[in-house]
Order: structure tokens, then sequence, then C-alpha cells
């Protein structure tokens, strides 16, 4: 039998022309066509007329049995043969289980290629005028998975706190008040600079900045919510003078 092969796909952070060139090719040719609840679906256009489009959200807290779901469906296509586009959103390999993909796709014998994204981790910053690196003010940065928390914490906040100069917090929002007091409990100063980045690179982008002391209210105030990037360090300064999006926009 003559298999197929599956293309674990970066889409970006939810600009659709921020797909890399390959990433589109691959969803041209696609058979079947796997796809995250945060993909832009502007890229579905670039598919085929007959090909299949399989819809695979999680929403927050509830990912139930999902992940299995995708793991059989990208065997299941593969093995007849057809090309298969598993589509995340941002990088596949950065916090998108890309990873278990690929170990699973290798257990089976199925080819498979990753192609890399733009990571909302860089590019929502990036889109909010804050550089996550800057001589003059961060020489290193963190990208941390922030849904961590009580039992399930397994972030050394010790460490982190005065290890690095920029840390961005991925999937953080729900937890952005234990993300702060954990920070400041360990060291970080209470006037750090916080910035939070809503729906990042697209039309409905919002950001706000306060400081680790000041930021929780200022979201509940401003209500903002996921999906949402959290940046934390003296780079958010220059949101001010760099911002550029949210003015053309």
């Amino acid at each position: 039998m003559h298999k197929g092969k599956v293309y674990i796909v970066g889409a970006g952070p939810g600009d659709e022309k921020l797909i890399t060139v390959y990433g589109r090719e691959c969803i041209e040719r696609a058979d079947v066509i796997i796809y995250d609840r945060l993909v832009s679906k502007q890229l579905l256009a670039y598919a085929k007329e007959e090909a299949e489009l399989l819809y695979c959200g999680k929403e927050p807290k509830k990912h139930g049995n999902i992940q299995q779901q995708i793991h059989e469906w990208l065997v299941q296509y593969a093995l007849q043969g057809k090309t298969v586009v598993r589509l995340k959103g941002g990088d596949p390999f950065m916090f998108g289980r890309g990873g278990e993909e690929a170990e699973h796709l290798r257990a089976h014998g199925i080819p498979y290629e990753i192609v890399p994204g733009v990571t909302a981790g860089v590019a929502a910053p990036a889109y909010a005028g804050i550089p996550v690196t800057h001589r003059n003010y961060a020489g290193g940065v963190t990208f941390i998975a922030g849904h961590q928390s009580g039992e399930r914490d397994r972030i050394r906040w010790d460490a982190l706190s005065q290890a690095t100069d920029t840390i961005v917090f991925y999937m953080g929002m729900a937890n952005i008040a234990y993300i702060c007091e954990q920070l400041k409990r360990h060291g970080k100063d209470e006037h750090t600079p916080v910035a939070v980045i809503e729906w990042a690179t697209t039309n409905k982008q919002r950001t706000v900045v306060g400081t680790l002391q000041t930021i929780v209210d200022i979201v509940n105030e401003k209500q903002l919510s996921s999906p949402a990037i959290i940046v934390v360090g003296d780079v958010v300064r220059l949101h001010d003078q760099l911002k550029w999006v949210e003015e053309t926009w």
C-alpha cells in the first residue's frame, strides 16, 4: 500500500500573510487539512476545491480527547495514500504539541515534514512595537507556557525571575494574577513593565501596558481575554515609542 505524507505546518500568529511560502504550498496541494481554532480561515481558501477540511479546534480547558482524534486522523488519511496537512497556529514545536504528533507518526511509520511557522511569542510583541531583545534593554528572552498553576506548576519561579531579561508567557491569561504574584514573590520588582497583547497580528489586536503591580487591574478594566501574549521586562518601555500597527488599523 502506498503511504501518503503528513506536513505539520505552522500557520503563523494570526495574519494570514505571515505564513511561509512553503507552508502555503503545502496547503495548496493537500488532500486533507486538519486545522486548529486559531488558524486564519483565509488560509483555507488556498486549499484545492476537493480537499477535505477537518476542524480540530481546542477551546481553553476543553481539550478532551481531541488530541487523540488528531493522531488517529493523521495516520488514517496517510495510510490511504493522501497528502495531509496538519495546520497549527504559530509554530508547530512552540507549545503546539507538534512534537507529540511527529512522535505518533514516526511510531506508525508515516513519512512527515515539519514546516516551521512564525510564533506568537515573537510576532505579537513585534506587532506591538516591543522587541523581545534589544542591545540596551534585554540580552535574552525566555518563553513559558503560562497555563501552569497550583499542583501542576513546574516553573522554577526563583530561577525564571532572575535569569532572563524578557519573559514571554503563552496561554497565560487565566493565570495572569498568579504569574505576576509569583514573579514578585521571587524577586522581580513590582514596577517591572508588563504588556498584554490580545489577538496579535489581526485587526482585533489590542495592547495594554502596566507593571507587575498594576497589569491585572488594567486587563480586567479593558476586558482583555485569550488569545493573548504576556510580555514581562524593560523592553515593554519601547511600546509607546515603537508601536505601529495599532496606529494604522
